[in-house]
């Protein structure tokens, strides 16, 4: 059995702990390799590390380090198919996401690369004459990144590249059930020329190497992806520094009478199951017109019902296993939940026997959206619809969760569209698509309890990076702003 190293400034070293633990592959169940269970003397050594290495790092060109960046794209494409499986592998998703997930690092490194060149401030007037006024970006520091494992590559690709642009440091936390896809990804950024000390990561618990990145006075910001309650508890221990969040969605798509339903069913099957459910923006909510309803509930639970369950590297399997037992667990609960909520129960709401932490695609019909199963996030393959008169019904419906982050309407009513883009309160809006498919080159994230921050796009570096106001008087002589002449 492999066993695997934290990094910190520059070597793969063993944890100060002593103590390993194992990743599963969550379609066998089986081990793939035993990993250092870090400690606080870890993380404090890994913050050292990263605080020594921040002024060269941040005083290279921002155009120099966006050619490491590059190169970091280039190794990513040439190992895109390795990857790509060892995500299949390790977090379960079927082959063709898996590569995508690579992917998604491979454009969110080309595009940040491109931010070297621009990390735009401003330049603005004064309100004294002969006097320049503008504003640049400078790092934030030694940035503590907390990376999910749904997206085990691209999560960590979208905070590391944007964080590296912009001359942070760093020292990654990621997920213990997807440490191996860090890890590789940690390798090639090595292999690019990340000098030492820039990047560092430490494997480990929660309540071990989590705690310590939060709380740490030495870490200058913080980048979380993860649960609402994980978050909440950031927000309450971590102190005066600048953090990040994504906190999850209850992600709706509205179909509404004049809807083209074939398109409408392609995207809410890929939303609602893609992943297994195992994304913050998979849609869990048809919001279905009465109208159309009773034809699209048919085509919806055929559709479901043909979907096969498998391991991710098999090309007949449309859906792979969820993460982890407890994830098992957690849509079976949701399941029980829903049925004494009175929802009725179409299809799905069990897990197969057998090896493999796997769940049937499940859609329960008659859902109304004060029910938990509709304002909680399940994350996993549980479908609920609940049919609506309108679209003022809709996004009432849509707006009635504490999460905002995704959203879709499906219509052929240009109206319906721009009023939808106006009220929905969400971080993102689709027309005629899914809640999934987010690009690298616009913003993402969300509103209300989903977090309060974007990552990737041109907004994507302002979560690591300050704005620092300049002033240049060229008048030789005392001027006092904001004095009543």
């Amino acid at each position: 059995m492999p066993e695997y190293k934290l990094y910190i400034n520059g070597e793969w070293v063993d944890s100060a702990s002593g103590k390993t633990f194992d990743s599963l592959n969550p379609a066998t169940e089986q081990s793939i390799g035993k990993f250092q269970e870090g400690n606080e003397a870890d993380v404090k050594k890994a913050i050292d590390a990263a605080e020594d290495a921040l002024e060269k790092w941040s005083e290279m060109p921002p155009p120099k380090r966006g050619l490491v960046l590059l190169r970091i794209a280039e190794l990513l494409k040439q190992d895109k198919e390795r990857l790509g499986k060892l995500v299949t592998t390790e977090m379960g998703k079927v082959l063709p996401e898996g590569l995508g997930d690579v992917q998604e690092a491979i454009d969110v490194f080309e595009y940040m690369a491109g931010e070297g060149r621009r990390l735009f401030g401003h330049t603005t007037t004064s309100e004294l004459p002969d006097k320049f006024a503008m504003t640049i970006r400078i790092p934030v520091g030694v940035m503590g990144l907390i990376t999910p494992w749904n997206f085990p590559i691209a999560i960590p690709a979208w905070k590391t590249s944007a964080a590296l642009i912009c001359g942070n440091t760093m020292v990654i936390k990621p997920s213990s059930d997807t440490p191996l896809c860090a890890i590789e990804l940690v390798k090639i950024m090595e292999k690019a020329g990340v000098p030492p000390g820039v990047v560092n990561l430490v494997s480990g618990p929660a309540k071990t190497v989590g705690q310590e990145i939060v709380k740490n006075k030495k870490i200058d910001g913080l980048s979380f992806t993860g649960s609402r309650e994980t978050g909440e508890w950031i927000m309450a221990n971590v102190g005066v520094k600048k953090v990040g969040m994504e906190l999850g969605g209850k992600n709706p798509i509205i179909v509404m009478d004049d809807a083209d339903l074939a398109l409408a069913l392609d995207g809410i099957i890929w939303a609602a199951f893609g992943t297994t459910g195992q994304r913050c923006t998979a849609c869990s909510r048809v919001l279905l017109h009465k109208a159309v309803k009773e034809k699209f509930m048919k085509m919806l639970v055929e559709r479901t019902k043909k979907l096969r369950l498998g391991s991710g590297l098999e090309k007949t399997t449309d859906v792979g296993p969820l993460i982890n037992k407890a994830a098992t667990e957690k849509s079976g609960r949701y399941v029980e939940i829903g049925k004494k909520e009175g929802a009725k129960l179409l299809c799905g709401g069990e897990a197969p026997k057998g090896k493999g932490f796997f769940f049937a695609p499940t859609v329960f019909d008659g859902v109304l959206p004060d029910m938990r199963i509709a304002q909680e996030e399940i994350f996993g393959p549980v479908l609920s619809v609940i049919e609506i008169k309108n679209l003022d019904e809709a996004i009432e419906i849509a707006n009635g969760t504490e999460y905002g982050l995704s959203s879709s309407v499906y219509t052929k009513d240009v109206r319906n569209a721009f009023v939808a883009m106006k009220k929905i309160e969400a971080g993102i809006t689709y027309i005629n698509s899914p809640t999934i498919g987010a690009e690298v080159h616009l913003p993402f994230g969300g509103i209300k309890k989903t977090g309060f921050t974007r990552e990737a796009g041109i907004e994507g570096i302002e979560e690591f990076s300050h704005s620092k106001a300049l002033y240049i008087d060229y008048s030789g002589r005392l001027q006092k702003a904001t004095i009543d002449d």
